[in-house]
């Protein structure tokens, strides 16, 4: 007797990959409306919509940005914890080549950009792509270890920044600059289409080229995968150099939403959350298979948490434990192992019962 169509389903249901990771995030957003009653309520006001769920994608924005970066390092069994300090980076020069200062036009005094704002970007985000090109280079062609290689990048990168501010925070006063970070079209941030436009295009290069089975060769049998004609070599550069360039990216979004940049605290402890998200999506730290739509959900859910801590008023000198404990928590639950263990405990006295 063949299956029905529903059991059919089901049982696909249950073998996806994002089934955890979407359970995970529903179950945070079920919490947060039930302490919050007005948690959904979505509003259309001044053009563009507000609400709790759009301020939580538009804060997820950055970290889903250097997430989804990470997720391509992580599939080719590396890591890079340096991009937290290229986040710093990047937001320092884009800082400081925008500025704002004063100037005085037809009588009128108004903000006016040290450089063009697109000078500004680009060259933020070609410093970034020489940072992830200086990791790539250590780890595919010197042989370091990912996590020596990008540690190198982490230490001087964060100096780096600071140079850059003299220490100090820069404050953009240049309006334009601000429509990246707090700009809205057709109702939503302008960043959450940066997102969506950067997700579609690694969708699209890794499920509908050989990119991504190149990736996932190169994390799972490096050895072998070189022996059958992949390049290993530069997928490992240009995913580390990628990766970088996501980071960013994110600087600039987050400089552009805070309007200046501290070289001390932008990104700070960033690329943890980053490898958390991309854990909590179902990519595995072994390398292999990845999953971006994954990761996209593990940044969602990260900032839901935080949100959710935030609002439920836990103390600041607990409200990281509290999120260690819940991360624990999903985490196991998200364990296929664990959760054959507990079945099996469960399970154990009904058969002891049975034998009596």
């Amino acid at each position: 007797m063949s299956p029905s169509p529903t059991s059919t389903l089901l049982h696909a249901a249950r073998r996806h990959p994002l089934l955890w990771p979407l359970a995970t995030l529903a179950m945070l957003l079920v919490v947060n409306a039930a302490f919050n009653s007005s948690f959904l309520h979505l509003e259309w006001r001044d053009g563009h919509l507000y609400g709790s769920l759009v301020d939580i994608a538009k804060s997820a924005s950055p970290l889903i940005l250097v997430s989804l970066g990470m997720t391509l390092v992580i599939a080719t069994r590396g890591i890079d914890i340096s991009v937290g300090a290229v986040v710093a980076v990047s937001a320092a020069i884009a800082a400081w080549m925008v500025g704002g200062s004063l100037v005085v036009q037809d009588g009128v005094a108004v903000h006016a950009s040290r450089f063009p704002m697109a000078v500004a970007m680009a060259a933020a985000l070609g410093v970034a792509l020489l940072c992830g090109a200086w990791n790539g280079l250590l780890v595919s062609k010197v042989g370091l270890q990912p996590i020596i290689a990008t540690l190198v990048l982490m230490v001087a990168g964060r100096g780096i920044a600071q140079l850059i501010t003299g220490g100090q925070i820069i404050t953009v006063y240049y309006p334009p600059y601000f429509v990246l970070g707090n700009g809205y079209l057709f109702g939503l941030p302008v960043v959450v289409y940066v997102v969506a436009a950067l997700l579609a295009a690694l969708l699209w290069l890794t499920r509908r080229t050989a990119l991504g089975l190149f990736i996932e060769a190169a994390g799972i049998n490096p050895a072998a995968a070189r022996i059958a004609g992949v390049p290993t070599r530069r997928i490992v550069f240009w995913v580390y150099a990628f990766c970088s360039l996501c980071a960013g990216v994110a600087g600039l979004v987050i400089s552009s939403n805070v309007k200046s940049a501290d070289g001390n605290n932008a990104g700070m402890l960033m690329e943890l959350d980053a490898i958390l998200a991309v854990t909590l999506g179902g990519t595995a730290l072994t390398g292999g298979r990845f999953s971006l739509g994954g990761s996209v959900i593990g940044a969602l859910s990260i900032q839901t948490l935080t949100y959710a801590i935030y609002s439920l008023g836990v103390p600041p000198e607990v409200n990281l434990v509290v999120k260690a404990v819940v991360v624990f928590a999903v985490m196991l639950l998200q364990s296929a192992e664990f959760r054959r263990t507990v079945v099996g405990w469960a399970r154990r006295p009904q058969a002891v019962g049975g034998m009596q």
